[in-house]
């Protein structure tokens, strides 16, 4: 726990605003979260979590002494030390981030010249802090330090991520204000990397990146695979091996998807397309990424010799197990170009909770992958829910019109399925005929 209290104004109540909040107030500061979202606020007063995020529930629960929940911007601010920016960044049209609601909080912080410091966790281009610089100073906020200090807490293990994280990055305008965010981060189990503010804001677009870059390399050596004969599992298996690559973040797959990578990958893209680079890497790796999903349908297609007028079962809609998040999910592709090409589209997932729109108002959802199965051509393993591993393949497969399962995420025994009457297709493997009976 911190050795010294502080009172925090947080805005944004979603996954970084609330785990940032609920973090902080673990760590003994007071902590006021606000947002504009009135339902969201209400959930949140009546001790109900609007989003799923492993402990974050019982993380605000253990704290609702020192965490209060807004949406007024006054009563968040007030008496509070530090304002720490959450809000989302969208992409624009362009791909550049929306920095829309950013200027929103800035716009607020005008009526509190008692904050010591102004920190933006959202993820923003470089250069951003240079212009948040100057709406302080213009708002007669130039005693008010500013700093960036991003996140890299990933969805599912969130909370973890920010108690005991990898390190603590800050970019900060002078060392008083760096020195009130490292002691804001008492308690925290990681080091402090403290560094120029472009810098910390290019590291978090630069992290992401990467990762997506290792995804599409994976994906790529996949299709290789199964051009070839070889197992990508196999061959991920020894490249994780050597202690230069690390295992992590090459499994095979449909491709990454949520709240941060397309949308960081794309960011990055545009703020090099700005300043006049091509950034030819990252063309080819979202270009990649946005071809997996489509590519695991164009091979059920030529599998079961065309889908129109077929059910087929999705298992799982999130974008990774762990979490409710749908943003960004290959299943919402998958979905869509399913129902274009007529096929009739069953869905099951145990956390996702979809809007009335497009393409989930024209699908059926399920309470149990069994029953998503019933009477379906084919099933497709979208997210790698463990609940899978635990599915009556023998009697889902009786269930079924025809027994065929594309494994998206490669979680499945394909021998299992096999003996389970499976034709069994998964992404960079030999497609495994069922045994004979």
């Amino acid at each position: 726990m911190a050795s010294t209290s502080r009172t925090v104004a947080v805005f944004g109540a979603g996954y970084i605003g609330l785990v940032t909040g609920a973090c902080f107030a673990e760590l003994g500061h007071r902590v006021a979260v606000r947002d504009v979202q009135p339902e969201r606020i209400r959930l949140l007063n009546s001790g109900d979590v609007p989003i799923y995020e492993p402990g974050l529930g019982e993380l605000i629960a253990a704290n609702k002494e020192r965490l209060t929940f807004t949406l007024d911007a006054r009563e968040a601010l007030q008496d509070a030390e530090v304002a720490y920016i959450c809000v989302d960044t969208p992409p624009t049209a362009s791909g550049d981030a929306d920095l829309s609601r950013v200027w929103a909080v800035i716009e607020t912080l005008k009526g509190a010249p008692h904050l010591t410091a102004v920190v933006i966790k959202s993820t923003v281009p470089v250069g951003t802090g240079d212009r948040v610089r100057c709406a302080l100073d213009d708002a007669g906020l130039a005693h008010v330090g500013y700093a960036a200090n991003p996140e890299f807490t990933a969805e599912g293990k969130a909370v973890d991520d920010f108690l005991r994280p990898d390190r603590i990055v800050i970019g900060a305008s002078d060392t008083a204000t760096a020195q009130l965010i490292t002691d804001l981060h008492d308690g925290v189990d990681g080091p402090v990397q403290t560094l120029s503010i472009a810098s910390a804001e290019m590291v978090k677009l630069a992290a992401n990146a990467l990762l997506a870059t290792k995804i599409t390399f994976i994906n790529e050596i996949a299709t290789v695979c199964e051009a070839t004969g070889a197992d990508v599992e196999e061959v991920a298996t020894a490249i994780g091996m050597d202690h230069r690559l690390g295992p992590h973040f090459l499994k095979a797959g449909l491709g990454y998807g949520g709240s941060c990578f397309p949308k960081d990958s794309r960011a990055l893209r545009a703020m090099a397309s700005n300043s006049g680079y091509p950034f030819q890497l990252l063309n080819s790796v979202i270009e990649v990424n946005d071809l997996q999903p489509r590519r695991a349908i164009q091979r059920l297609k030529t599998e079961l010799g065309g889908i129109k007028g077929l059910r087929i079962a999705l298992l799982g809609m999130t974008f990774k197990a762990g979490t409710d998040d749908l943003r960004e999910a290959p299943s919402a592709v998958i979905a869509a170009r399913l129902l274009a090409e007529s096929a009739e589209v069953h869905c099951w997932d145990p956390m996702a909770r979809p809007a009335d729109v497009a393409p989930w108002n024209a699908t059926v959802r399920h309470s149990t992958p069994g029953e998503a199965m019933i009477g379906a051509d084919a099933a497709i393993v979208v997210t790698e829910w463990p609940e899978l591993k635990t599915v009556d393949w023998s009697a889902a497969g009786r269930s079924m019109r025809r027994r065929v399962l594309f494994d998206g995420r490669n979680v499945l025994d394909p021998h299992a399925m096999a003996s389970a009457g499976f034709t069994y297709m998964s992404v960079g493997r030999a497609t495994v005929l069922p045994n004979a009976e």
